[in-house]
This record gives structure tokens, C-alpha cells and sequence, in this order.
């Protein structure tokens, strides 16, 4: 037997065991088969931004990667330009005034931030409130950090969402120490107004919780919804952190650009844990991203079109299937009951049939938890003649519609 082996026999490893089997793996190798077999599948699972970064980023991001001096370590915090920007952004778009040393950190994509922001709020023993469905890292990164947690149901659901969230705190116990949510939410597209982010707030100063919002869909908003920061609740910063990205407004999937932002204490101490942890994100995405927060501001706006366009090509094509869908104020995504006919089968076995028999690939709803079965999700991740494309496939496989 070799060394290793031996070594390695009866090893037991902590925490990833606690993660459940990838569901998504299921259709991703479905998917993955049929294109060997030279299949065109329509991809309209995987979240993935399929737009430009802005050329402005672009064009600096070579600009700085030729310059050797960029290409030492950075600082785990981001560089102060770059805190400065996104402090910029906030107060135009928001009219929310954040300092960019006490209240801002740059993280390496919005996952990173808030996962490592749960290692400096939760351990074990204490309890988070998170969404169910939900995007995974919601519910996992304080399972990750040791805490125990309570899903509320952030389904369109009988009565309240703020009630249902509120309830959590009398039922929980000990009183959570953290509440995770996220507004225009990925995967139920649901949406909140101003008032619902005052009451949160209120509910937080009462309990003595901090909130997590995940802000990633800031920018995608459809029929003149406009997405409140928590930031502009007064005092939020007193009881909230704030998560922004560049991955969806700016369409930078890739280059890994988050930000925490808001409560001071929260955020010293991530700060503190991260100058462990990493050096930065590579600096020539740093000065990049400056340029995109600083001159590409348009950028958001034209994103959104794309996906509204998008999303009425795919919701007035489904329906005309017979599958009506209610069309989505927020995200990039559509959020889609199973029709009547199939919904015995569940949604994994669903999507299977979706991705087999219409060659159309999308997230079965389980995958984000189980206030998801009866759902899959679709990503607008195409141009409107692959989604009209997807339809007809869609069409041709739910004969029963």
C-alpha cells in the first residue's frame, strides 16, 4: 500500500461533510453528455453573465497588467482608490455617505465577502436566519462558520415576509446574531420596497442583530421597480452590512469585485480576519474596476435592458406554449412553477426532462434549498433568438401543455 494511502485511511474531514450532493451536477452532466453526443443544448441554467465587461475596464486592465510594479502583492482591504470609488457610486446612486476607510472593504466577488463576513459574526452556538430558496452561500457560509441556522420561506408563500422573518427571532433560540437576505432575490426574483428595509432595521435595533444584505441585483430592475439599498434606512449602518458586486450591474462575472459596506464594527473586523487570509484581488483588476465605477456608470442601464428584453422574449414565448409564468420585477432570472401536467414528477426530474428531451438546460428549484421544489429557474444568459429557440424546444417537449 503506499505511503499516502495509508496515511489518509480513516481521515475524517470537518465541514464539507455538512454540504449536501450538488443537485445542479445532475443536469450539468446531462448536459454535458448530449453536447459529446453533438447536441446543441441551450445553456440556460448556470447564472453566467454572457455580456461584455465595459470596454473602459478592459482597456485599463491591459494597461495596468503591463506595468510590473502592479504585479506585487496588493492589500487584503483593496486598494484606498478603489474604496473611494464604490463610496462614490453610493452616495450618487443612493445618496448614501459611507467612509471609504471604516466603512468599506473590497472583497474577492461578493461569495468571498460574505462567507468570510459570517466566520466574524456566527460560531457555534449561535443561530443565523437565512432565505429558503436560496442562492447556496446564504444558507451554507454560516453553516460553514459553525452556527446553526433558521429558514424562513421567501416564496411568494401565504402572509407576511416581514412577519415570517420577524416569527424567526421568537422561535430561535438562542436569538439569532445574524439575518441574511437579499433583495431583488436570486432565486425567486421577489422584490421589497423602502418601508420593508425601515422595518428590518427597526427589528434589528430591537433584537440587537446585524443584517446581511446581498445587494448583487442592484442594478436589474424591471417595470419601474427601483431596488432600495439598505443603506438608506437611517442609522442602517448601525445594525447592517451592505454586499455590492460588479458581476452583474457591470458585467464582470469573472474578475471577482465585491464590496461590504456599512456597519464599522462588522467591517473592521473582516478586515482584520481578511489580512490573514489573502492579499487582494489581483491590483490591475483593482485600478480597472476603479475606471468602470467611475466611467462606465451607463453600463448598468444598458445591462438591464438586455435582460428585460430578454426576460419578456422568454415569459411571452412560454406563455404562448401554455406555460404562463408571472414575469420577474427584478434579477436575471425567471423563476418558473412546474406546469400542472408535470409537477408530480418534481423539480430535478423535470429538468432532466427539460434538458433531454427540449435540450434546455435549467436549475431544478431544490437546488436552492426545499422551500424550492415545484420550481426551476431560468437564467437569461442568451440572446432573444436562442431563448426563441429554447421555446420551441420547450414547446415540442411538454406535449401535455
Amino acid at each position: 500500500m503506499p505511503a499516502p494511502e495509508r496515511e489518509n485511511r480513516g481521515m475524517e474531514f470537518r465541514r464539507v461533510p455538512d454540504l449536501p450532493p450538488y443537485v445542479f451536477a445532475v443536469t450539468n452532466e446531462l448536459k454535458l453528455e448530449l453536447r459529446r453526443a453533438g447536441e446543441d443544448v441551450i445553456d440556460l441554467g448556470f447564472g453566467n453573465p454572457d455580456l461584455p465587461s465595459p470596454d473602459v475596464a478592459v482597456e485599463k486592465l491591459v494597461e495596468a497588467a503591463a506595468n510590473p510594479r502592479n504585479h506585487r502583492y496588493s492589500v487584503s482591504r483593496g486598494i484606498p482608490r478603489l474604496r473611494v470609488a464604490i463610496c462614490d457610486l453610493y452616495r450618487d446612486r443612493f445618496g448614501v455617505e459611507l467612509d471609504p476607510e471604516t466603512q468599506a472593504v473590497a472583497t474577492i466577488g461578493a461569495k468571498e465577502g460574505l462567507a468570510h463576513l459570517m466566520w466574524v459574526l456566527v460560531q457555534p452556538g449561535d443561530v443565523a436566519v437565512v432565505p429558503t430558496p436560496s442562492y447556496p452561500i446564504h444558507i451554507y457560509a454560516p453553516i460553514l462558520a459553525g452556527a446553526s441556522v433558521t429558514q424562513v420561506d421567501f416564496g411568494a408563500g401565504e402572509g407576511d415576509l416581514y412577519e415570517r422573518i420577524a416569527d424567526a427571532f421568537v422561535r430561535s433560540r438562542p436569538r439569532p446574531r445574524a439575518v441574511v437576505v437579499s433583495f431583488p432575490h436570486n432565486p425567486t426574483t421577489r422584490v421589497v420596497d423602502y418601508e420593508f428595509m425601515e422595518k428590518l432595521v427597526a427589528l434589528a435595533r430591537e433584537y440587537e442583530t446585524l443584517l446581511v444584505h446581498d445587494f448583487a441585483y442592484a442594478d436589474l430592475a424591471f417595470d419601474g421597480h427601483v431596488p432600495p439599498s439598505i443603506l438608506q434606512v437611517p442609522g442602517a449602518a448601525d445594525v447592517a452590512v451592505e454586499v455590492y458586486s460588479l458581476t452583474k450591474s457591470f458585467s464582470m462575472a469573472g474578475w471577482r469585485v465585491g464590496f461590504a459596506l456599512g456597519n464599522t464594527p462588522a467591517l473592521t473586523a473582516l478586515a482584520r480576519l481578511k489580512s490573514y487570509l489573502d492579499y487582494g484581488t489581483f491590483q490591475p483588476i483593482q485600478i480597472a474596476s476603479i475606471l468602470a465605477l467611475n466611467e462606465a456608470r451607463e453600463t448598468p442601464v444598458e445591462v438591464c435592458e438586455i435582460y428585460r428584453s430578454r426576460r419578456d422574449a422568454l415569459c411571452d414565448g412560454l406563455a404562448r406554449v401554455g406555460w404562463h409564468v408571472e414575469k420577474p420585477l427584478g434579477t436575471m432570472f425567471v423563476w418558473a412553477p412546474i406546469p400542472e401536467p408535470y409537477r408530480e414528477l418534481g423539480s430535478l426530474e423535470f429538468a432532466v426532462k427539460l434538458t433531454r428531451e427540449a435540450h434546455v438546460a435549467v436549475s431544478p428549484g431544490i437546488g436552492f434549498g426545499p422551500g424550492g421544489e415545484g420550481f426551476v429557474r431560468f437564467a437569461l444568459v442568451e440572446n432573444e433568438q436562442r431563448i426563441a429557440q429554447a421555446v420551441r424546444g420547450i414547446r415540442r417537449a411538454l406535449t401535455e401543455l
